[in-house]
């Protein structure tokens, strides 16, 4: 037989199909090793065939990996063409998306051990009185049973191989399954369904659409229908995909899923060690596990049979993939909703514009659910203008108000988060004497000073610096620290309140797999009194002693140069707000901004999504962008300017005719530095498209994957969540 291989290199010149001699039992999808150049590679069989064009003395043969099953289903298989198709990647690069990718490199298996059982009874054994490891051996598993190999040999060496030879004790092989959060505590969940619940279940159980918008307010009570969906699926013998935006999101999810459904909920997500992500992904490859849960990646879970996938926070900019291929998950969803037939449930208390247009349009299902359960108020917003505390004098990251309120959430023993979306101590080094500033050697960005660990770091490369004693440029001391993050607000809140218990959770207190967890948890125990946190902590969470939600800097994304910066400032306000008085107090949020003019604002604080919308689809239209055009950018990438500044000139010149050919169905085209020039010691350059027919982007995709090279990186972004 012939298999058709696809080997795991992703280069251009590489990616097509091979073939090769295989066994008669080969099947499409299995991993191989395969014969390549002068080394051994790792494959796929993407198809198998009786014959081939090439004669049959110069194929090679190759050699299969012992998996159980072929680690690409046929789902996967028919995904990967697509995706490869839509997006002009090579196919191994997308094939790499469905496999841990330890897996791939063979640096991890499943994990066995060795387990003794007496296969005699001791009476029956003829056993000298000189073979005490042996008679040591035979009476430890008489006493206690099947027992591990390794820890019998610790104990009685040689003793369990003597005992095996002489046919007295069996061996058998046996999976040990790394459990990730494995002391994670199952939460109780409520399992009767509101009268909104119930209707909102109905009707994504019988809308014959396959996308479901559910639009609920924070606290209405969108997770216990998206169980509810599930245990619907079980039953019926169906799988399931649930997604969340954050990493720290999963554990609380997960303990979800465990109370209800057992061992059927598998995780995914970067944080997990190789072992653990291996054998989570290898339980729903097998079907030990139905129900996937993770974050964006978790879309890609080898399940078969799905019955529902559900995005939870589905406005949430981290659903785009920022390496190739830079697919968008409501994409790959929706693909797989449609090949299995079921339900893609969007789940949102700020919907993105573009979900919410389509929705509004009848493409989508609209479901709303506009109470908290218990019908709990939503928390009063209380604007704090720092322009007035300037004046008075306050020039600290604190306004009266919220201090007031700081003092009252203590005295009371109730808990308080406040969010401020920038983490480090300080955000820039500034000599007043020249002007220097303190910047990355890798990246052309400046560097965050980081006082719990005294060093300047940069956020982009993750690279260390020692502080500055002096102005590297004049020799001065006058260095200034400005600007203010996670660390001073959690350093100054310990000088303002010495008795508070503070916690602080951003990028450099959550690492490793239980770093999110670690923090949530203590703090859900009210063994903390105030969260100080970025965005991780704005999502998803529910804290009952939470009464109070300080907002430090509202004004912080507000005025980025990207056009959906109202709409992200609308949507992390409206959800940091919604971790207050999710019990049965009343919550407070105090907003701290210099614009409280703002009409964002104005809408957030009045918990008026449809007002917003309504205004901010009225200004897309009048300046033509999303969801009325398609922006594309187009990053080249390269370690070296001059061969990176060539590749840029040979996609300009290819972009630049299909723009001349095609000039009606473009809004702008123009090519420019990227606003952040290097990062990682790569130069970055770009062309910007605005497009009002978006027929051109096979086209597009072409000119860029032919200007390709194995030292510059040419990608393609659609709407990019991220222009600098």
């Amino acid at each position: 037989m012939i298999a058709e291989v696809i080997v795991d290199i992703a280069a251009s010149e590489t990616d097509r199909i091979y073939d090769y001699l295989c066994d008669d039992d080969m099947v499409v999808g299995s991993r191989v090793r395969a014969p390549f150049g002068g080394k051994t590679v790792p494959g796929f069989v993407m198809r198998i065939k009786e014959k081939s064009d090439l004669p049959i003395e110069k194929l090679r043969k190759v050699i299969p990996t012992p998996d159980e099953l072929p680690a690409l289903n046929e789902e996967c298989l028919a995904l990967a063409e697509k995706l490869t198709a839509r997006y002009r990647v090579p196919k191994a690069l997308t094939l790499r998306l469905f496999l841990p990718s330890e897996m791939r490199t063979g640096k991890v298996r499943e994990l066995t051990r060795n387990y003794a059982t007496l296969a005699t009874p001791i009476a029956e054994m003829k056993l000298s009185k000189t073979a005490k490891n042996q008679l040591g051996a035979a009476e430890y598993l008489a006493a206690n049973g099947k027992m591990d190999c390794a820890y019998l040999n610790n104990m009685f060496p040689g003793g369990v191989a003597a005992l095996e030879k002489k046919g007295y004790v069996t061996i058998t092989k046996e999976q040990i399954l790394r459990d990730p959060y494995k002391t994670l505590d199952a939460e109780s969940v409520t399992r009767v369904l509101t009268e909104d619940q119930a209707r909102a279940v109905d009707i994504i159980r019988n809308d014959e659409r396959t996308v479901q918008l559910l639009h609920g307010v924070t606290g209405s009570g969108k997770t216990e229908i998206y169980l509810t969906l599930i245990a619907e699926c079980l039953k019926q013998g169906k799988s399931s995909i649930f997604l969340v935006p954050e990493i720290s999101l999963t554990p609380q999810m997960l303990s979800q899923l465990r109370a209800r459904f057992g061992k059927n909920a598998a995780i995914l997500h970067s944080g997990l060690s190789a072992g653990e992500r291996f054998d989570e992904w290898w339980r729903l490859r097998t079907g030990e596990a139905k129900i996937a849960i993770g974050a964006r990646s978790a879309i890609f879970a080898p399940l078969e049979n799905l019955g529902v996938i559900i995005i939870d926070e589905e406005h949430d900019s981290s659903y785009s993939s920022e390496t190739a291929p830079r697919y968008n998950t409501f994409d790959v969803a929706f693909l797989r909703a449609k090949r299995n037939d079921c339900k893609l449930v969007l789940g949102s208390a700020t919907p993105s514009v573009d979900t919410y247009k389509k929705a509004k349009e009848g493409e989508f299902s609209l479901i709303r659910l506009q109470k908290r359960i218990n019908k709990r108020p939503m928390p009063e917003i209380t604007i704090a203008d720092m322009r007035r505390e300037v004046r008075r004098g306050n020039n600290s990251a604190f306004s009266g108000v919220l201090k007031e309120e700081l003092e009252k959430c203590l005295a009371a023993d109730k808990q308080a988060i406040l969010f401020l979306n920038r983490r480090g101590y300080s955000q820039t080094v500034i000599c007043k004497e020249c002007g220097y500033v303190a910047k990355c050697e890798a990246c052309d960005v400046s560097l965050t000073y980081h006082k719990d660990e005294n060093c300047l770091k940069c956020h982009y490369c993750g690279m260390k610096y020692n502080t500055l004693p002096a102005c590297p440029d004049c020799g001065g001391f006058k260095l200034s620290y400005a600007g203010t993050g996670t660390q001073r607000i959690a350093y100054e809140l310990e000088k303002m309140y010495p008795t508070a218990r503070i916690l602080r959770m951003d990028n450099d207190t959550t690492s490793g797999k239980e770093g999110h967890y670690k923090i949530l948890k203590t703090f859900a125990e009210k063994k903390a009194d105030i969260l100080v946190g970025t965005q991780m902590i704005a999502k998803g969470h529910d804290f009952p002693s939470v009464t109070l939600v300080g907002i430090l800097d509202a004004d912080m994304s507000l005025h980025f140069s990207d056009y959906r910066s109202g709409e992200r400032t609308f949507q992390l306000l409206t959800q940091v707000a919604g971790r207050s008085g999710r019990a049965e107090e009343k919550g407070k949020v105090v907003l701290q901004t210099f614009d409280p003019e703002n009409d964002v604002l104005r809408f957030a604080t009045a918990y008026d999504y449809e007002g917003f919308y309504e205004n901010e689809i009225s200004l897309r239209a009048a300046m033509a962008f999303p969801p009325f055009s398609k922006i594309v950018r187009v990053l080249v990438t390269g370690e070296e300017d001059k061969k990176t500044l060539e590749a840029l000139r040979d996609v300009y010149f290819a972009l630049e005719k299909l723009y001349t050919d095609n000039p009606e169905k473009f809004l702008f085209f123009n090519k420019m530095r990227a606003p952040i020039k290097r990062i990682q010691n790569k130069f970055r350059y770009q062309v910007l498209m605005r497009l009002c027919d978006p027929s051109v982007l096979p086209q597009i995709y072409n000119a860029c994957a032919e200007a390709r090279t194995r030292d510059v990186l040419v990608s393609v972004e659609e709407n990019p969540t991220n222009l600098s």
